[in-house]
């Protein structure tokens, strides 16, 4: 378990994993395009996986397609693609947490989990449009390899984002 993660289920946990939930959620309704869309909502499930733990990643990863699509921000012919996008959001969270865990280094791991788990995200949603859903070809497009780029993009954003937290954090408590 991530050093920062707090027990499931707890008040701390359920309060953190709300207003990790409630951030990504922002991201997803300002209506960026998918180049900046993207990397945000990735960098919080990884963000969420080092402070909530991967069960409050992984349950950010699954609520969000479903909100988005029920808000309207995510389009309509993207509704098939919904359970895929849910499984890569989970998958990007395990691996990245996982990573963490494995490698000492927690950087290395963080490296190694944001590398694999964001290859993982792209095989799983090009599967999904080349051989399992029909989707339009734009729809098609924005699934394969934009993901990959959005989910690296997301995991080099939360790793400064964890870094400035931890410096912060460590000033703060050296005061």
């Amino acid at each position: 378990m991530e050093k920062n993660a707090l027990k499931p289920f707890s008040v701390r946990w359920l309060t953190r994993t709300a207003l990790l939930l409630a951030v990504t959620l922002v991201f997803q309704m300002f209506g960026f395009p998918q180049m900046v869309t993207g990397p945000a909502v990735n960098a919080m499930l990884m963000i969420s996986g080092i402070y909530v733990g991967p069960l409050g990643g992984i349950i950010i990863g699954l609520l969000t397609p479903w909100i988005a699509f029920m808000r309207g921000t995510l389009a309509p012919p993207l509704a098939p693609m919904i359970p895929f996008i849910m499984l890569g959001n989970a998958v990007i969270v395990i691996l990245w947490v996982l990573f963490r865990v494995l490698i000492k280094n927690v950087y290395i791991g963080s490296i190694a989990g944001m590398v694999i788990g964001a290859v993982a995200k792209f095989l799983i949603l090009s599967t999904a449009v080349r051989l399992i859903v029909s989707v339009p070809p734009p729809i098609a497009q924005a699934m394969q390899i934009p993901q990959l780029y959005t989910a690296l993009l997301g995991g080099v954003i939360a790793l400064v984002v964890d870094r400035l937290i931890s410096v912060a954090f460590r000033n703060y408590n050296e005061d």
